[in-house]
Formats: C-alpha cells, sequence, structure tokens
C-alpha cells in the first residue's frame, strides 16, 4: 500500500487555507478564542499568511474545543465541540488534502461525510438493495457513543498505513489531544474524537473503514452463504441477509471485531429482526403479526405491498418522534403570533393559490435515481 510522505506543504499552502476559509459557516459560534469569522476576515491575507508560517516551522497549537450541549428529538442532550476559528480553517484545508487520498480507499456501501454523497444517496442505496437483493433479515446496528469511544492509539496506527507525513500525523495528534473546555475547566481524555470539528468525520470513517468496512467486505465473500447487502452512514450501519443463520453468526462476530477496537455494539438499539418479501406471510403463518420496522437516517422501514401489483416494497415514514417534536414546535411558534386578526377560508385559499405551487412529484424513484447516479 502507497504510503504519502510529503503533504504538509499541501495544508499549509494559503491558498488552501484560504478555500478552507471561505467554506467555513459565517455566523458559526466562535471557540474559546472569541474569534468570529468576520473578524478574522477584516486582515484575511496577514492572518492566512501569519498561520501558514506557523504551520510550517511547527509552532501552530491547538486550542481545546468549548462544550456546548443541543438538544435532542427524545429530549436529551448531544455534547458538541465548538472549535476555534483557525483550528476550523487547517481542520478543513486538511480534510481536502486527505480526501484525495481516502476516497480511493473508502468502499462504495460508506456514504457518511464523504464529498459528493449524502443520506439520500444512502437511502437509495439501501432500498435498492432491500428490493433487487435476497434479503430476508436485518441488522441494525448501532455502536455504543462511538465518538467518544475511538482508541487514540489504534486511530493513529490506521492513519499511518496510508500517512507516513510524521507531520501531518502529529498536527492530527494536536487536535486529539487539546482537550475540551466545559464550564472554565479544561479536561483532557485520551480516547475519542471531539464532535463537531471539521476532521472529526474523516477520522471517524477511517476508524470505520479498518475496523467495519474491510472486516464485512471480507466475511461477505469468504463467510456468507448466501447475499448480503451493507450501508453504512458514519457510526450507523443496516446490513441485510438471506439467511437467518449468517445474520446471527454475523451479529455475534461483529461484537468480538468491534471489541478488539475499544468499541461496542448497543444492547438496546442494535436489532435482528426479519424483513423482507416473505417477512409478512411468514409472521402471519406463525402467529407472530406485522413484521418489525427499523430506523435508518430519520425515517422508520417498513414492509409493504404496492397497490398497483401487490408486490413487496419499503415504504419510507418520517420517524415518529421527530415528526412529533417538529409539529410541536411549529405550533409553539404559531400560538406565539397575535390571535386577534381572523382569517378567512375565502381568503386562506387566496393566499395559497399566490403563494403555494401544487404539489408534485419532483424525483424519481430510488431505483431509477441510484441507476443513474451509479
Amino acid at each position: 500500500m502507497l504510503r504519502f510522505t510529503a503533504l504538509l506543504h499541501h495544508i499549509y499552502s494559503t491558498d488552501t487555507l484560504r478555500e478552507a476559509y471561505y467554506g467555513l459557516k459565517r455566523n458559526a459560534a466562535p471557540g474559546v478564542d472569541g474569534m468570529t469569522w468576520r473578524r478574522y476576515g477584516e486582515d484575511l491575507e496577514e492572518n492566512l499568511q501569519d498561520l501558514s508560517d506557523r504551520l510550517k516551522r511547527g509552532a501552530y497549537r491547538a486550542k481545546p474545543t468549548r462544550r456546548t450541549f443541543i438538544p435532542k428529538p427524545d429530549g436529551r442532550e448531544r455534547p458538541l465541540g465548538v472549535t476555534a476559528l483557525e483550528d476550523k480553517i487547517v481542520q478543513r484545508a486538511t480534510v481536502e488534502v486527505l480526501n484525495a487520498i481516502y476516497e480511493v480507499d473508502f468502499l462504495g456501501f460508506s456514504y457518511g461525510f464523504r464529498p459528493g454523497r449524502s443520506q439520500h444517496n444512502a437511502l437509495d442505496a439501501l432500498y435498492t438493495a432491500l428490493l433487487t437483493k435476497k434479503v430476508n433479515w436485518v441488522l441494525d446496528a448501532d455502536i455504543s457513543g462511538f465518538f467518544d469511544a475511538i482508541d487514540r492509539k489504534w486511530l493513529v496506527k490506521f492513519i499511518e498505513h496510508r500517512i507516513g507525513d510524521r507531520r501531518v500525523v502529529r498536527l492530527i495528534q494536536k487536535w486529539l489531544n487539546a482537550g475540551v473546555l466545559e464550564d472554565g475547566k479544561r479536561i483532557f481524555s485520551d480516547k475519542g474524537t471531539v464532535q463537531g470539528g471539521s476532521i472529526s468525520p474523516l477520522l471517524a470513517n477511517v476508524y470505520l473503514h479498518y475496523v467495519f468496512d474491510l472486516w464485512v467486505q471480507r466475511w461477505r465473500q469468504t463467510q456468507a452463504r448466501g447475499d448480503v447487502i451493507v450501508v453504512r452512514y458514519a457510526d450507523d450501519a443496516v446490513v441485510g441477509f438471506q439467511y437467518e443463520s449468517d445474520a446471527r453468526r454475523f451479529r455475534a462476530e461483529l461484537a468480538e471485531r468491534l471489541s478488539a477496537f475499544a468499541l461496542e455494539l448497543h444492547p438496546d438499539k442494535t436489532r435482528l429482526i426479519e424483513f423482507g418479501p416473505f417477512a409478512a406471510s411468514d409472521r402471519e403463518r406463525r402467529g407472530q403479526g406485522k413484521p418489525e420496522t427499523f430506523d435508518f437516517l430519520g425515517f422508520t422501514h417498513i414492509c409493504a405491498k404496492k397497490r398497483s401489483n401487490g408486490r413487496f416494497t419499503v415504504l419510507r415514514q418520517t420517524i415518529r418522534k421527530r415528526l412529533q417534536a417538529k409539529l410541536k414546535q411549529v405550533k409553539t411558534e404559531l400560538r406565539r403570533r397575535s390571535q386577534r386578526s381572523k382569517l378567512t377560508w375565502e381568503r386562506m385559499r387566496r393566499l395559497i393559490d399566490r403563494w403555494l405551487p401544487p404539489a408534485r412529484v419532483c424525483h424519481p424513484y430510488p431505483l431509477r435515481r441510484l441507476g443513474v447516479i451509479t
């Protein structure tokens, strides 16, 4: 495997840093340095040249990320790291350089945080695979606290497998070891990556490429008796099987594989369910009721039949909790508005005709869309 031994000059190039700066969100919250995008841009060329010089001579120092929490649909809070502006710039520049290397390595069933790929592509791939391959069982795999559980020693070894430039490796280690600022205290940890940084999604993909993707690819080629489909988006993965024996053996061996790299499957969120064209009839024959459903990328996937010909299809609906949370948010916003004025249906219809276009299907079905893309 080819290793790249001279990469840092691509990162500290002022052209690369400038492109990274303009790729950042303008109104993002500042990190521990308090520096905003607009303020940094007032003397942009001088700042970028100074940053480039520090990177070149090894004087660049990563700042700790500022910990904040964002609400989740289920009422809990998700920790998020707000990175200092210069760290964002250098991380984004590093990602651009490393993407050129890793996009050659990453496998086709990995969709998360990759150039030219999105959640829609992952959903299309899953839908197409469920309809065109022999799938009767689905493993909805969830890794417990993935970003916080990453083993940094293994991560560095994986990076060094392709990156031979020690300066780039040390740059990544600076971000990993910078710590987190929470309630005025700087907290250090020897594992995990901070969510929120530009580099974290790429590091996560590198980690799972070696721990999960390559292993799964080899497993389905050498161990499986029947068809096996895989779709992964970041740390969320769905694996489909033709045979139940393959599915159960895979789940047990996957748990062993993950544990060797400091990861584990979430005991409650990881589920193996009967799902596919024969699931409904087989479960009805056994008196077990309707097939179970699984959630992936914001949608609940359901075994269904087409109205036109009664053939098997996959119905996707927005996850109920997310839909209810959004409706509650909309209702709260509407109650804040003045309730004194009355809107008649006659006027409402005029407004609808004037401002709301008629509903129409703008996208082809996933089978056709994925076929065109690939």
